[in-house]
């Protein structure tokens, strides 16, 4: 049982951020960002998990997301995709990021020689409509507000072109809030 202060309610929609111990830039390699795509791709395949919204960042994700199980499914999630990165980073020999893996593990963790992900998901459930939309417009301006991008719609690890009507690299159910957030 995970140690989280947080609690998911229900199978509404919550809002979660998942981040790599110690703000590690991971995912500015296509190879470890492609892990995080295809796990999520395969939860939603399976009926695991709902995706909403997503972005993924170089060292954290923000996902819109519901779930039967979402604690469960996270769980899940960060563990397989963990076990995949430190094998992937083993097998090209990236000592330095293992080292980092290392030096920043929970001392309690001493199960594991690595820890990739920092505890946690920070789940916020979604209320309304109002803080979906709020919650959308932060995922998708991430890259925006971090100067990767001018137009959150360049930004390809996003659902941002989903919600423009383009194909994105992941499906998603599309809650219809952008026609509403003009009066």
């Amino acid at each position: 049982m995970g140690r989280s202060r947080y609690h998911v309610l229900g199978t509404q929609p919550h809002f979660l951020t998942c981040t790599v111990i110690n703000w590690i830039p991971l995912f500015g390699k296509v190879e470890f960002t492609q892990i995080i795509l295809d796990s999520l791709n395969f939860l939603q395949r399976q009926q695991r998990l709902t995706l909403y919204g997503y972005v993924i960042m170089e060292n954290h994700l923000h996902l819109i997301a519901s779930a039967a199980s979402l604690s469960k499914e996270i769980g899940n999630f960060k563990s397989f995709t963990a076990r995949c990165i430190i094998d992937l980073l083993e097998k090209n020999n990236s000592n330095y990021i293992l080292n980092q893996l290392e030096l920043y593990k929970l001392k309690h963790k001493t199960k594991q020689e690595y820890q990739l992900w920092q505890e946690g998901f920070h789940p916020q459930v979604i209320l309304d409509e109002e803080m979906f939309r709020q919650k959308l417009d932060y995922i998708h301006n991430n890259p925006v507000r971090c100067g990767y991008v001018d137009d959150p719609a360049h930004w390809r690890y996003s659902s941002c072109r989903n919600y423009m009507g383009q194909i994105g690299l992941l499906q998603v159910d599309l809650i219809d809030v952008l026609e509403k957030a003009e009066p």
